[in-house]
């Protein structure tokens, strides 16, 4: 298993679905049919991206029955990690501030 702060865990991390990917399971465990059906694409370009993810460490993966239950490796990726949650955290803000706006506009 790669360390999750490795430059490949970062070339994971970083492409578009997957990082969509672990944004919806970062403080959750999902199915991956409840991921997939959060995004724009087939439900077997999920499962790759999942797997992608799994070699990587980024995530961990636990079955139950005929279901697989996945949630991000957050504890274990260091500083991407926290690389991660402010990216997150700083587009959060940008839409806060767009819809202050709105609301002050509108009044």
């Amino acid at each position: 298993m790669h360390r999750t702060s490795s430059p490949l865990a970062l070339r994971t991390a970083t492409e578009p679905r997957r990082l969509r990917i672990l944004e919806i399971i970062w403080d959750r465990e999902l199915s991956a049919g409840e991921i997939a059906a959060q995004l724009p694409v087939s439900f077997a370009a999920v499962s790759q991206h999942l797997r992608r993810l799994r070699e990587t460490g980024l995530v961990n993966v636990r079955k139950d029955g005929r279901h697989r239950y996945y949630r991000a490796r957050k504890q274990d990726m260091g500083t991407l990690a926290v690389l991660l949650e402010s990216m997150w955290n700083d587009r959060l803000d940008v839409l806060v501030r767009m819809a202050e706006a709105a609301e002050d506009a509108e009044a």
